[in-house]
């Protein structure tokens, strides 16, 4: 089994061509223009992957973990840009992270090797003054069997370190609505499994991810990749 992370929202970085686009800067350190602590929680389980990716293109340049089709591809910033603008941004920031992560899979796939996909992402905990009530969230599809099951043993095995922790399953988002791992299922019906890994913003300071939290999902991942049996 090969596991594959990857981290869409990584950073709040725009190039230097765009920046005059960007009136309102401060919105690129918020929760809008990035996942706060996610690069942070991605590199400490970096060592337990087979392969890595992140980018800190911010989201609101180009959004990586929506598709081609999506509303949300461009953001109100970047939505007004010219055609030839936009599919530079595409052909330089969107095309290049996904394609390279879907060849690694294809190449996993074809050797009959099973790729488990977690894609490390956080949310805010309040969202239009609504507070989000839940510390970690599994998003799969429910459609898909092996998803499911590997998302109940992951909270299991979870649980038995840090009972305290209220995890739950498709939350805060639907993990069969539009995003990367959706896209990859077409893709690889067989043999791959897609997971977004959701964690509350609660637990992050100064873009920096609870190290109690990591180590319990770094344990986790561990403990799951060592069993083999989630195939």
């Amino acid at each position: 089994m090969k596991l594959i992370l990857t981290c869409e929202h990584a950073g709040h970085e725009i190039p230097d061509t765009y920046k005059k686009h960007f009136n309102n800067k401060a919105v690129l350190k918020t929760h809008r223009g990035y996942d706060l602590g996610a690069l942070d929680l991605f590199q400490h389980l970096k060592p337990l992957s087979d392969a890595s990716y992140f980018s800190t293109t911010s989201r609101l340049l180009v959004e990586l973990n929506r598709s081609l089709f999506s509303k949300q591809l461009f953001s109100e910033f970047s939505n007004g840009l010219s055609k030839n603008e936009k599919s530079e941004i595409l052909e330089t920031y969107y095309f290049p992270h996904r394609t390279e992560i879907e060849y690694k899979i294809a190449e996993y796939v074809k050797n009959k090797q099973h790729v488990l996909h977690l894609s490390i992402h956080s949310f805010t905990p309040n969202l239009n003054g609504e507070e989000r009530k839940g510390d970690i969230g599994l998003l799969y599809d429910s459609r898909r069997k092996k998803e499911q099951e590997f998302c109940k043993e992951f909270k299991s095995v979870l649980l038995k370190q840090a009972s305290n922790l209220n995890v739950r399953f498709n939350y805060p988002y639907l993990g069969k609505a539009d995003g990367f791992t959706t896209f990859l299922r077409k893709q690889f019906p067989t043999n791959y499994l897609g997971i977004e890994i959701e964690v509350n913003q609660k637990f992050v300071k100064k873009n920096t991810m609870s190290l109690k939290l990591k180590q319990t999902l770094f344990n986790t991942i561990n403990n799951l990749k060592s069993t083999q049996s989630i195939f």
